[in-house]
């Protein structure tokens, strides 16, 4: 016995399958590479150093990670999360980091996406879950 699909359930279907690709188009849109060298070496060391232990992508769920991002609070909700991608942070910390010496003239909002494109690719749901520790 088969059953007729509704045309609302074929559109609803149709748009479920439009959302899914455009959502990973999106997470897609970074170079995960580059995210990842400026996570480990810039974000990881400072964490390290300042803030009691670095944070692996892996520890969130890419719902989680993106919530996060999009919210830009860091620090507990002291600083915007940007700032720290930003070429005035990356030329404050360029004589002593050598990836945001490498980085430094990357638009921002470039390198953001880059950074959210590791983070959600290395997600505990992500396509390759990744400790970078």
């Amino acid at each position: 016995m088969t059953k007729k699909l509704s045309s609302l359930n074929v559109l609803s279907l149709c748009l479920l399958a439009c959302s899914l690709v455009a959502s990973a188009a999106h997470a897609a849109d970074g170079d995960w590479k580059r995210g990842r060298v400026y996570y480990q070496k810039v974000c990881t060391e400072c964490h390290t150093a300042k803030a009691g232990g670095p944070i692996a992508p892996n520890t969130r769920t890419m719902a989680d990670w993106t919530k996060y991002l999009n919210t830009d609070k860091h620090a507990k909700g002291k600083e915007p999360l940007k700032m720290y991608v930003s070429r005035e942070y990356r030329a404050n910390i360029k004589a002593t980091n050598k990836a945001a010496e490498k980085y430094a003239d990357v638009p921002d909002e470039q390198l953001f996406n880059d950074v959210k494109t590791f983070m959600l690719k290395g997600a505990k749901d992500g396509d390759s879950p990744a400790s970078c520790l």
